[in-house]
Formats: structure tokens, C-alpha cells, sequence
């Protein structure tokens, strides 16, 4: 389901993995994928998408297939983490799991060296909204305590704003086919052109 912000910009539920280019470093990301497509089930003719923040050097990375698409497909990444595990183990960083959908929650798990390190869930439907002196919806004092709930925090632990950081699968994307019949391509080819 779709729902337009207050600033106007439409949103939908989605998911993803977020990590520093700069960690990626010589990753084979399709063979990691592969490996977490088994652990987690997904089935074999999945795309991995990648979509970058150039300014930023952040990483968006998603599993694109039937499990993965809507607010159900969002949820997903909520109880499938390999590929953020194994991630987060080879490249000795923290990588950030997350789901957002704008009907009912948002999310962020992190992990570090393959492992479950922090997290928090929030359910809209317990968030009390400011309202003004004048008994009007308070916008700004909402915009403010955004930046605190999960997706808020991550959006400041990666040096964007909350709506940039919903806006990253926007980005120009390259998809990786992981189905075994793709190459292997090195990660440093498909993030040419960004000093890591």
C-alpha cells in the first residue's frame, strides 16, 4: 500500500541491508548472496539490487523475488538475515537489516562479525502524535521525533536525513541475477567510481 508523507513524497513498504562502500572492499557479493538465498529460502532466480548513495557511500542492497515485493515482502527481512550475517562476518563491519512499512512499523537489526548486535522495532499504533497549541497536527514536532525512532537513528548514524535514507532504493540500480547462470562480478566493478 501506498502512502504519501506530509511532504508530499510516496511511500512504500520496503526492505533492504545497508552497509559503507568503503567496507565492501574485494567481496564477492553474488556468492554471498547466493549462500543466503539457501539459508533463508529465497528462491534461486532472485536479483540482488544494489543501489548507491554516492555523496554519502552507503550502500543499499535488496533481494528482489515474489517473498520480497509489498508490505509482506518488506516484513521479510525481519526474519531473514543471512545475508546481512555473512556481510557483516567477511567484511569484519556492521551491516544494518531493515523494514519499513508506512502502515504499521519500521525496523532496524544490526549485526556485526556474523552476529545479532542491536535492534529496535517500533508500531506506529503505539506512537502518541504531537499535536499544537491549537489542537492542529504538529508537523515539525513530528519531523522531530521521527529522528528518533529507528529508521531516524540510522538515517543520523549514516549522515542523511530520515527521507533520504527511504528514498535510497529510488537510486539508480544495478541488479546482480543470482541464479548461478551470472557471472561472478566482482563488487568493486559494480561500484565504479566511488573512492572506497
Amino acid at each position: 500500500m501506498r502512502r504519501l508523507h506530509p511532504g508530499g513524497i510516496q511511500l512504500e513498504a520496503h526492505g533492504g541491508y545497508l552497509i559503507r562502500v568503503e567496507s565492501l572492499g574485494r567481496l564477492n557479493l553474488a556468492s554471498l548472496a547466493r549462500q543466503a538465498l539457501i539459508e533463508d529460502g529465497a528462491p534461486p532466480d532472485t536479483v540482488l539490487a544494489l543501489s548507491v548513495h554516492h555523496r554519502r557511500k552507503i550502500v543499499r542492497l535488496a533481494l528482489e523475488c515474489p517473498l520480497t515485493e509489498g508490505p509482506q515482502g518488506a516484513r521479510w527481512y525481519s526474519a531473514h538475515q543471512s545475508l546481512a550475517r555473512g556481510l557483516s562476518r567477511s567484511a569484519g563491519v556492521t551491516v544494518h537489516a531493515y523494514v519499513y512499512d508506512p502502515q504499521e512499523y519500521e525496523e532496524v537489526q544490526a549485526f556485526g562479525r556474523g552476529q545479532h548486535v542491536g535492534g529496535e522495532r517500533l508500531m506506529y499504533n503505539e506512537v502518541e502524535l504531537p499535536e499544537a497549541l491549537d489542537g492542529e497536527f504538529d508537523d515539525r514536532a513530528f519531523a522531530q521525533m521521527q529522528s528518533r525512532w529507528p529508521l531516524g537513528h540510522l538515517a543520523w548514524v549514516f549522515g542523511v536525513e530520515r527521507e533520504q535514507l527511504l528514498r535510497l532504493r529510488q537510486l539508480p540500480t544495478t541488479r546482480l541475477p543470482l541464479d548461478g547462470a551470472a557471472a561472478e562480478v566482482p563488487l568493486e566493478s559494480l561500484l565504479r567510481g566511488i573512492a572506497a
